[in-house]
């Protein structure tokens, strides 16, 4: 039986910008050159990036990243290599015992009472888009940077090590590095592992400003709207709705006499609101006189505002409104769902309503979220007013 083999490579990047994985140099005495590597037969020093072990099972490549010491990096390569053979020759390897909580055993767990709860709140949102997908995605690329066996070895080391292994060998942005890192703060807190990150570790960045559509935009696109597509993106910019709390609104959420419109649980349909917020939205009165004559030729069997046959929720709103743009000129990468919401918070706020009452709305957890729409406002009346404030130094210079 040929002998299974491990192999060792460094993740490295070329002079056009990519990157691939080379194989290790060894010196004659069997140890690893340090940061050299093999490229087109030609050996090249690469300081940057980790090593990886990887193997097959199967068909499967599996390939594990072993940090940035090359040295280590061998052992871990001849440990695997002799495991793998090991097996391959009929041993039965028996996991080591080690004191305190296993990480892989706890990151399955934890992310078994996420797709539970997932599965309650957001039954359509089961992909790796959802919440559950990326606290897959967060907690793997964790363990991958991460080699320790259980919850208590983890330190503020290893933590600082996973900020690195994102930006490093994942490529990732500040962004999405706090968001990883934050993901895993959370799941360690879980297990009462607190406080392994300080505030100087979170990597810095600028949270652009949310996007809203211009005036133009919105009159543009409503014109190439029929009917009921009118109605459908009307409702998202005049209640500031996210796309699931408009798929679940009932005609009972909607009060024709206070014009306002709910968001509300619905536990027939096992969804819920994001963080569990009910919350209520004035809505003007064109709005409520056109879902008055929605409500009139509606299906009374169905209790959902926009229903598919079937009296299912309508899930391909986005769709629709990309087709609706194509009737036009305008830029369809320049038009998604969100972004009503976000010009429903900007526009709430340019018209005077407080903060405090802007973040009711919204159904915001906290005031900063609802803050990031406090964009300056553009209308001429607003270039008029800067005007003035500076007419003193504008005539005689």
């Amino acid at each position: 039986m040929a002998n299974r083999q491990c192999n060792l490579t460094k993740r490295i990047r070329l002079q056009d910008n990519s990157t691939r994985f080379a194989p290790v140099v060894l010196s004659d005495n069997g140890r690893v050159k340090r940061d050299t590597v093999t490229v087109n037969g030609e050996e090249e020093k690469h300081l940057e990036g980790a090593y990886y072990i990887e193997w097959y099972e199967g068909k499967k490549r599996i390939r594990l990243s072993v940090g940035k010491d090359a040295t280590e990096a061998n052992n871990r390569r001849l440990r695997k290599e002799a495991e793998l053979n090991a097996v391959a020759y009929g041993a039965e390897i028996v996991p080591v015992k080690v004191a305190g909580r296993s990480l892989k055993d706890s990151v399955d767990e934890y992310l078994g009472r996420v797709l539970k709860r997932q599965k309650i709140n957001k039954p359509l949102s089961l992909n790796r888009h959802s919440t559950h997908g990326v606290y897959s995605v967060a907690l793997k690329y964790f363990q991958e940077s991460c080699h320790k066996l259980t919850l208590e070895e983890i330190d503020r080391n290893e933590m600082l090590k996973f900020a690195d292994f994102l930006s490093t060998e994942k490529e990732q942005s500040a962004r999405s590095i706090n968001h990883k890192l934050g993901i895993v703060v959370s799941f360690l807190k879980a297990y009462g592992i607190r406080a392994l990150v300080q505030k100087e570790d979170w990597p810095r960045f600028t949270e652009p400003d949310p996007e809203i559509y211009e005036d133009d935009e919105i009159n543009t696109l409503f014109a190439a709207c029929h009917p009921d597509e009118l109605l459908w993106f009307e409702f998202f910019l005049m209640t500031g709705m996210r796309e699931q709390e408009v798929m679940f609104t009932y005609w009972n959420d909607i009060s024709f006499v206070g014009h306002t419109a709910k968001v509300s649980h619905k536990p027939d349909r096992g969804w819920t609101p994001k963080a569990y917020r009910a919350r209520e939205i004035p809505i003007p009165e064109r709005l409520v006189l056109k879902l008055k004559a929605l409500h009139k030729k509606s299906d009374r069997s169905c209790k959902l505002v926009f229903p598919t046959s079937g009296c299912k929720p309508k899930r391909d709103f986005l769709d629709c409104l990309k087709a609706i743009v194509k009737r036009t000129e305008l830029d369809p990468d320049k038009f998604w769902l969100h972004k009503f919401r976000a010009t429903f918070a900007t526009r709430c706020l340019w018209a005077g309503v407080d903060l405090r009452t802007v973040q009711q709305r919204l159904g915001h957890k906290d005031i900063e979220s609802t803050m990031r729409y406090l964009k300056p406002a553009r209308d001429a009346q607003s270039r008029a007013k800067v005007n003035d404030i500076f007419a003193f130094a504008s005539e005689n210079h």
